[in-house]
C-alpha cells in the first residue's frame, strides 16, 4: 500500500470516526469508494485505532447474491464496542440510529468465544470453531451508519464504516445449545406488531457456527487476536429491516424467547 493510498483510507476512516461521535447524518462517502475488502479492512483498521473503544464483539454478515460474483469470500465482518452492548433485562431498550442515514434491525444468535483465541491458528474446521463457543443466547443487531447508502455500493463499502454495526442487545441464553437444535427454531421479527420477517438459521449458508468459523479466520488473517468472552453476531436470520426513531422492534426465537426494543435517534454533538 503507498502511502498515498493509506493516507486516503486514513482520511475516510476519521471521517466515518468524527460523523458517529456526533451523531451527524447524512454524510456523503468520505473519499473513494473500495471496491477491494483488503481496502475496505484496512479503513475498518484505521477506523479501530481512531476510535480507541474496547471491542467486545464482531458481526458477521452475509454477501448478496448479486455480489458474490465480485468476491472470494460470502460473508463480511465489523467490529462492536463495549459502548453499544446491552443486556436484555425483560423492558424495552431505548437503541439508536443515525436517522439521517441507514438504520436496520436484525435478529441474529450470539455466540460467545470461552477462551482466547491467537491469530496465530489461520485455519478451522467446523468442529474446531464450535469447540471454542460456551455460550449462546438470542440477541438483536442494530446496524446504522451515518451514509445512507451503506447498503448500496456493496460489501466493502459496508466493511469499511464498522460493517455497518451500531449496537448489540445480549438477550437470553439457550440452554445445552449444543443439542437444542436452535438453529431450526423459527426466527420472526415485528416492527410496530407487523411481522417484516420469518426464517431459520439454516437457511444462512453454513450457519451460525460457519459465522464464527469465517470470523476466526478473516481475524487470524488480519493479525487480530480474540479474547474469551467476545460475542459473535452471526447474521440476521430474517434479513435486514430498516427502521427508523419511534418504531418498536420485536425479535422472537423458537417458542419462548424475545427481545424488545425501542428505535431512536442518535443524540448530535
Amino acid at each position: 500500500m503507498t502511502t498515498a493510498v493509506s493516507s486516503d483510507l486514513r482520511s475516510i476512516a476519521r471521517r466515518f470516526v468524527a460523523a458517529r461521535r456526533a451523531g451527524e447524518s447524512p454524510i456523503d462517502y468520505p473519499g473513494s469508494m473500495p471496491r477491494a475488502l483488503d481496502e475496505a479492512y484496512a479503513i475498518q483498521d484505521f477506523a479501530l485505532a481512531e476510535d480507541g473503544d474496547r471491542i467486545v464483539g464482531w458481526k458477521v454478515g452475509r454477501i448478496g447474491e448479486a455480489d458474490l460474483p465480485h468476491y472470494d469470500v460470502n460473508r463480511l465482518a465489523g467490529p462492536i464496542f463495549a459502548r453499544h452492548v446491552f443486556q436484555d433485562q425483560g423492558t424495552p431498550l431505548q437503541m439508536t440510529i443515525f436517522a439521517g442515514g441507514f438504520g436496520a434491525a436484525e435478529a441474529e444468535f450470539l455466540l460467545r468465544i470461552g477462551a482466547d483465541v491467537s491469530q496465530d491458528k489461520v485455519s478451522y474446521t467446523m468442529d474446531e470453531a464450535a469447540a471454542l463457543v460456551d455460550a449462546v443466547h438470542v440477541g438483536i443487531e442494530i446496524a446504522s451508519s451515518p451514509f445512507p447508502g451503506i447498503n448500496v455500493h456493496g460489501p466493502a463499502v459496508t466493511v469499511s464504516d464498522f460493517g455497518n454495526n451500531n449496537g448489540l442487545i445480549v438477550g437470553a441464553e439457550i440452554p445445552d445449545w449444543r443439542t437444542s437444535g436452535f438453529e431450526r427454531w423459527p426466527v420472526s421479527l415485528l416492527i410496530d406488531g407487523a411481522e417484516a420477517g420469518r426464517a431459520t438459521t439454516e437457511t444462512m449458508l453454513d450457519g451460525a457456527v460457519g459465522a464464527v468459523r469465517f470470523l476466526l479466520e478473516l481475524l487470524a488473517r488480519r493479525g487480530i487476536a480474540i479474547p474469551a468472552g467476545t460475542w459473535v453476531s452471526t447474521g440476521a436470520v430474517t434479513g435486514v429491516h430498516e427502521v427508523r426513531p419511534g418504531q418498536n422492534v420485536v425479535a422472537r426465537f423458537g417458542d419462548n424467547l424475545a427481545i424488545t426494543c425501542t428505535i431512536e435517534a442518535a443524540k448530535t454533538a
